[in-house]
């Protein structure tokens, strides 16, 4: 198993938990998102939307035989979030330590996947 492999699956791994974090705490992602639920409608809006889907995202390439296409997918995704954050930062003056982070995070996981 070469390398790019292997950090290909970490990206997936690291997915994968984010999403199980999001379903099994989902008020805690307030501290690094901001996202605050205010009743039950937010929390399953926040388990099944941020939850499952990075789920779904990391288990795909997993699921699928370490199929490139799955990761590439999910580079693909990661990067679109990347460029909308990064426009959003300046149209929303939200220029704050988490969302460079988010921002960050984001450009590499997606690089990683894409390659």
């Amino acid at each position: 198993m070469n390398l790019l492999l292997i950090l290909k699956i970490i990206c997936a791994v690291l997915t994968i938990v984010v999403g199980v974090i999001s379903i099994v705490r989902p008020t805690s992602v307030y501290e690094f998102t901001g996202l605050k639920a205010t009743g039950p409608r937010g929390i399953t809006e926040i388990r099944s939307i941020l939850g499952a889907v990075f789920l779904g995202l990391g288990l795909a390439p997993l699921l699928l035989g370490l199929n490139p296409a799955a990761f590439k997918a999910g580079g693909i995704t990661y990067l679109a979030v990347a460029l909308v954050r990064l426009i959003s930062i300046f149209l929303d003056k939200s220029a704050m330590q988490s969302n460079w982070i988010s921002l960050v995070s984001e450009i590499v996981l997606g690089v990683i996947l894409v390659l």
